[in-house]
């Protein structure tokens, strides 16, 4: 491929992050779902159809990794750890919301 034509070597970071992000259908679930309230990692696996233990740990560790959500471990027997939206996070699924609505405001007036 020639360099000229690779826009993703010449795209900042932040835009492949959020390709990478709106893109997998799989970050989108969790951050919808931790948006609703499901914060445990058990509690996501069941509320993301289809999604793995691997898959969801990976989906998580990037997430969190991006600043989309903060990671909230508790020292107690057994383990606790809980997912929340950060600022950033909240801003990020606000507008995964307009798109929604968007996209069904289109759907209907085709």
């Amino acid at each position: 491929m020639n360099e000229k034509n690779d826009s993703s070597a010449s795209t900042p970071s932040v835009y492949r992050h959020l390709e990478e992000v709106v893109g997998c259908k799989w970050s989108v679930s969790v951050l919808i779902a931790i948006a609703d309230g499901v914060a445990r990692p058990g509690e996501l696996e069941r509320r993301v159809a289809g999604i793995s233990k691997k898959i969801l740990s990976e989906r998580l560790r990037k997430l969190t990794l991006y600043g989309l959500l903060k990671k909230h471990a508790y020292a107690e027997v057994p383990p606790r750890t809980v997912y929340s939206l950060t600022d950033t996070g909240r801003k990020l699924v606000d507008i995964i919301e307009q798109i929604r609505t968007l996209d069904g405001q289109i759907a209907s007036a085709g």
